[in-house]
């Protein structure tokens, strides 16, 4: 699906890839499978396809710093992410398309390519929105998916599989300190008298208007004393006050988030990083 774009060769003397997690490099549903070194026209693939949805936010997968590569013919429209960690991150085939359809017609700069306003040689931080994802390059045509490369040391390119197998899939992606506020339904798995424990299937967020609605992650959610606990028949319709600890396991749950600055473990949905303000409650 995706021609060579690195000139790296993968081998047994490549540095292993790093063992910390990093940020999940695509926000929303994806698919992937490991095709790192399937034959291509150009040689082995160097790294992974993560297909997802056009303009599907690109997260930096660490802190560390940024820059373009707008001068490839194969790779489209591509950024390097410099980590912290010495871990060098090719993210490649961003978006280079003005419409819905295959245009073409954008170039690779901010608000096209990569997240407006960020700067070529910024520094970013984990899980900031750097891109998004298109179809640029030799991909152009085919199913929009970031190329994601993961190269330890700066050195040779290794199989990112293992990285994206344990890396952390955010809730959603903000600046840090924006203001928001998360829907979340799932089934409740477990209470206690200041916390809820959900299985979320979906999660929107407010008000950059992201919507995940096919996800699994179990969240514990800290539940004050100012918070409002309702039971309803379904979820929009007007409830009747009840007692957290009347929930049960297994019921159905539509939590609202109380309004918050955004921080990295807010995104990540930390055991208790969330805070509830209303809780719906419409059985099992």
């Amino acid at each position: 699906m995706t021609l060579v774009v690195s000139t790296a060769a993968a081998g047994p003397k490549a540095t292993p890839a790093p063992t910390t997690p990093v940020v999940f490099p695509v926000l929303g549903p994806t698919t992937y499978t490991d095709d790192f070194g399937d034959p291509r026209p150009g040689g082995r693939h160097q790294g992974i396809d993560i297909l997802a949805p056009k303009r599907a936010l690109a997260l930096a997968a660490e802190a560390g710093k940024v820059k373009f590569w707008t001068r490839s013919a194969s790779a489209g429209c591509m950024l390097y992410l410099y980590g912290a960690s010495g871990t060098t991150y090719y993210y490649i085939h961003l978006n280079n398309d003005l419409t819905k359809q295959d245009d073409n017609r954008g170039k690779c700069v901010a608000g096209t390519a990569y997240a407006k306003g960020l700067k070529n040689g910024a520094k970013v931080s984990a899980g900031q929105v750097i891109g998004y994802v298109g179809d640029s390059g030799d991909a152009n045509g085919l199913h929009p998916h970031l190329h994601f490369e993961v190269h330890p040391g700066r050195g040779a390119a290794v199989d990112p599989y293992p990285t994206l197998q344990t890396a952390t899939h955010l809730l959603f992606a903000v600046p840090r300190g924006t203001p928001f506020t998360l829907k979340l339904r799932g089934k409740i798995t477990a209470v206690s008298e200041d916390a809820i424990r959900i299985k979320v299937r979906s999660v929107s967020a407010w008000p950059m208007a992201q919507k995940q609605p096919s996800i699994s992650r179990t969240l514990l959610v800290l539940v004050p004393s100012t918070a409002i606990v309702q039971s309803v028949r379904k979820f929009g319709a007007p409830g009747a006050s009840t007692d957290l600890m009347d929930a049960t396991e297994g019921e159905s749950v539509e939590l609202w988030t109380s309004a918050a600055p955004a921080t990295l473990k807010a995104e990540r949905g930390d055991d208790l990083a969330l805070s509830a303000s209303l809780i719906s409650v419409a059985g099992p």
